[in-house]
């Protein structure tokens, strides 16, 4: 018999790899036309570099998987051969899908045996604390089988009967209770089992992937998001996202 003891399910978790899901695959139609969003400049650097940065920020991620669009894998990774990147976390580019579903799975598909977290993380979100990241994975390790950072809303929020046509005015027919509402964002974090059985189970199209958990009757976790954290979706969040980087130039002193 072996005298080596089998680590707790608590130890194991503990040192759990992790890696990052990113899909980038979108048009991003609302920023207007040119490039896919993921792809637009801010600050002189393309967004997707910002996101893949802020992810590698964290100590705990050692791998980051890029979900290119389909014909675009090279362009991607070109990209992030020309900038700087951490030396301490590896870097996959893979092509991706149709949906951002399908993207997230094709993802998935990419990433070694060794890696038991994963987190999915929006291309459009380029400014995402590294405390954030660090507080999903931490609430991954310590049991919870999806975790997704989040926010409390700052407006009252209506359901309406939505118009036929756009511009047409809509029907209130419910008024949620805004203190059990939270605004979602990224990255959201799985235990990589259960991340996997969602996508092989789940079908129809959602617009998260902890929607997926959801839907297989386990509990997601919500954790503190963060301000910065906001989605780059129209011309507007660009503005801010570039006010938010000269604050931290001149925070950081350079």
């Amino acid at each position: 018999m072996s005298d080596v003891s089998r680590p707790s399910p608590a130890e194991a978790r503990a040192k759990a790899r992790t890696a990052v899901v990113i899909p980038a695959a979108g048009r991003g139609v609302r920023l207007g036309p040119g490039a896919p969003k993921a792809l637009r400049a801010l600050n002189g650097t393309p967004m997707l570099i910002h996101a893949i940065r802020a992810m590698a920020a964290s100590r705990a991620v050692s791998l980051v998987v890029v979900v290119a669009p389909p014909d675009g894998a090279g362009e991607v990774k070109s990209l992030l051969d020309a900038h700087a990147l951490p030396e301490r976390t590896d870097f996959v580019v893979v092509p991706g899908g149709d949906s951002r579903q399908e993207s997230v799975g094709l993802g998935l598909d990419a990433l070694p045996a060794d890696f038991d977290i994963v987190l999915v993380h929006d291309a459009a979100r380029p400014l995402v604390p590294v405390d954030t990241v660090d507080a999903v994975i931490e609430a991954v390790r310590e049991g919870a089988p999806a975790v997704v950072p989040a926010l409390p809303l700052a407006d009252t929020v209506k359901e309406v009967e939505p118009a036929s046509a756009q511009g047409e005015p809509e029907p209130v027919v419910a008024t949620p209770v805004r203190a059990r509402l939270r605004a979602v964002q990224t990255p959201q974090g799985f235990d990589r089992a259960t991340l996997i059985r969602a996508h092989e189970t789940v079908t129809e199209d959602v617009t998260d992937d902890a929607s997926m958990v959801e839907q297989l009757g386990l509990t997601v976790m919500v954790v503190p998001g963060h301000e910065e954290a906001f989605k780059v979706t129209r011309p507007l969040d660009l503005v801010l996202a570039e006010a938010v980087l000269a604050r931290r130039r001149l925070n950081d002193g350079f």
